[in-house]
Parts: structure tokens; sequence; C-alpha cells
């Protein structure tokens, strides 16, 4: 990359998300208008006993506080996002000039994270709009088929449009794991984002600072590719969520919803299949991890041997009901989220620039494994 290249790259960035952050901060008390006036039942908190994780006590306690709040707050990041892709996109194809060309939506890196956006976000948004008219909305079941049959498709256009068949593995290099294979750990990569961040959406300000983290580390890494629509798409969904966290931050006028989580959580699957990091993964969203498996070991556990590992779960609520105020915990698990993506983003960055390790015997036993 050339250094005029780069710093064109480096402004139209900072541009994207400039207008991405103060376009969202103006839409956002209205927006909470809206869901006051139209939505008014807001979050409401389970009284009975989940059909399937079982009595919810702790929890119910805990967020006693929260019922009433509205929700679906996600649709201003994604909504903003939307809106000035398309905005964008004309200006790049009427005008000359500056504006015209901070366009990011390319058909080789960012329509498939936009449609995900979209339709990740207007699914979650009628999982919203059921919650509030009949309390819980989706149930589990149903929304991690909902996850798997938009995953699907995703996985359909990897496979047969774009043809991918090989997983990096960092410091070993690009393994061929074939299109059958491929498209499994797609939908698994998928869904499992998809549902860790559905877990860490508990607390104020904690799913949209993670988001944040995520997708800083996900976009530092698409720019050292030199995917910079890429990078620029996730810089503005970045000044999206600066402005969705200054109303959602303790104590927050609004929460992010499913219609935030599903779409938000969607792009940053895609994005990491896009980039061929889903690897890294792991330490880039190592809170969503750690959320998801706290909820399974929870389970597990309560289904086998009749007993709680954790006071509640997922295990931002354990720390809750240990004497933390809501802010520790939600700052806690930031800095820890931003630890484990520097050491992704290391971790890329080494393996980026050292040539892969000699270990034919490793690729061997995993081509033969996955064959």
């Amino acid at each position: 990359m050339t250094e005029a290249f780069t710093i064109f790259n480096v402004v139209r960035m900072l541009a994207a998300a400039t207008v991405s952050f103060f376009v969202a901060l103006m839409l956002e008390p209205l927006w909470v208008k809206i869901l006051r006036k139209y939505f008014s039942r807001g979050k409401e908190i389970e009284k009975k006993e989940d059909t399937f994780w079982g009595p919810t006590p702790v929890f119910n306690a805990l967020h006693k506080k929260k019922e009433g709040t509205p929700t679906m707050g996600g649709f201003i990041v994604w909504g903003t996002v939307t809106v000035l892709t398309v905005l964008f996109w004309i200006l790049h194809g009427t005008i000359d000039g500056f504006w015209s060309r901070i366009n990011w939506l390319t058909r080789s890196e960012t329509y498939l994270p936009l449609a995900f956006l979209v339709v990740a976000g207007l699914v979650g948004m009628v999982d919203d709009i059921i919650g509030i008219h009949r309390r819980g909305g989706f149930g589990l079941k149903a929304r991690l088929m909902l996850y798997t049959v938009v995953a699907a498709v995703g996985a359909w256009w990897f496979v047969v449009k774009l043809d991918r068949d090989t997983l990096n593995i960092p410091f070993l290099g690009d393994m061929v794991i074939g299109p059958i294979w491929y498209f499994v750990v797609f939908i698994f990569v998928m869904v499992a984002t998809a549902f860790s961040m559905n877990e860490t959406d508990g607390l104020d300000g904690l799913s949209g600072g993670t988001f944040l983290i995520m997708f800083a580390a996900l976009g530092a890494i698409a720019f050292d590719q030199g995917r910079m629509d890429l990078a620029t798409f996730l810089v503005a969904l970045i000044g999206a969520l600066v402005a969705f966290l200054w109303w959602n931050i303790y104590p927050a006028r609004f929460f992010i919803g499913d219609t935030g989580v599903m779409a938000l959580g969607f792009v940053a699957g895609v994005t990491a299949m896009l980039l061929n990091v889903p690897l890294l993964l792991p330490f880039i969203a190592i809170i969503p991890l750690v959320e998801s498996l706290s909820v399974i070991i929870q389970t597990s556990s309560k289904k086998l041997r009749g007993k709680k590992i954790f006071v509640s779960t997922p295990i931002h609520h354990h720390f809750e009901a240990l004497g933390w105020h809501e802010t520790q915990v939600t700052m806690r698990f930031w800095l820890i989220n931003a630890i484990g993506a520097i050491t992704g983003l290391a971790i890329f960055l080494a393996d980026s620039k050292l040539p892969p390790l000699n270990s034919a015997i490793v690729r061997d036993l995993l081509n033969t494994i996955l064959r």
C-alpha cells in the first residue's frame, strides 16, 4: 500500500465513523420517544420458571429494576450504518469529490456483511416485538433454528459462490478442509457468535462495549489485509456503537435488544469468515465465549447433578450476585475482552509476518481427520 493510499483510507474511516456517530446520536432521542410511545411495555423480567433453563429467581431479583426499559435500541446502530452505506453508494455514482469517495459498498467486501446486518436485524426486531406483546419472544430452540437457517444461507453463498474450502490455522497456514466441512464450520461460527452475544446482553453497556472492541480488532485485521471497504464499514459500526453507548451505559435509557444482538453478532461472524480468522474469535470475543460456556456448564450441571455451579448465569449475573456493582462487572469485562482482542490481534500480526511452521505431520493429521 502506498502512503497516499493509506492516508486517504484512514481519513475515509475517520469521516465514516464521525458521520455515523453524530447521525446515530441525533436519532437516538427520537427513537427513545417512539419506543416509549408505541412499545411502552419495554423489557419484561420473567417471573415464572423458564421452560428450558428452569427457575431464575436470582436473575429476576437482580433485574427487576430494569423492567419497562425500552428495548430495540440496537436498531439505531444497524439502521444508521445501513442508511449511510446506501447514501454514500448513491453519492459515489452521482457526484464528484471527497464525499463520493467514502463509499464502502463493494461486492467483494461488504455486500455480505450488509446483507447479514439487515436480515438478522429485521429478524431480531420481530423477536423483540413479539417479546414485548407476548412475554419472552422466540424461545431458545426457535432462536437457534433461526440462527441456523440464516447461517446456512451464508454458508451456501461462501461455498458455492465464493468457492471457499480453506481455513487458516495460525502459524500453520491455510488448510483445505473441503466444502462440506467448511459449510459446517461456517454455520457453527455464525450460530456460536450470535448465541454468545445474546448471552452477553444483560448489563447496561456490556454488549455494546464488547461489540465495539470486537469490531475494532476485526477492523484492524481488515486494514492490514488491505480490505479497506470492509474496514471502513466496521469503523462506521464503531461510530454508531459509540453513540449507542452514550445512552446505554448505566443507567441505560434503552437496551440493544435482539435486533441489535442478532445483527451485530452475525456481522462479527461473517466478517471473521471473510477475513479467514474464525480461530481468532475465541480471543477477540473472549467474554461472549465465557458467557455462553457458563450457561452451558450451569445447565449441564443442573441436569446431570441437580446442582448449580454459579449463583446465576450468564456469568455476569454471578458476579452481580456476589456483590459486584453492575458498572464494575461491565467495565472489568470490557477490560478482559480488550486484552483478549489485543492477544488475538497480536497472534494475527505475528502469523501474517512469519512463514508457516514446518508442520507437514500436523497438516496430514488434520487432513486425515477432516476427510
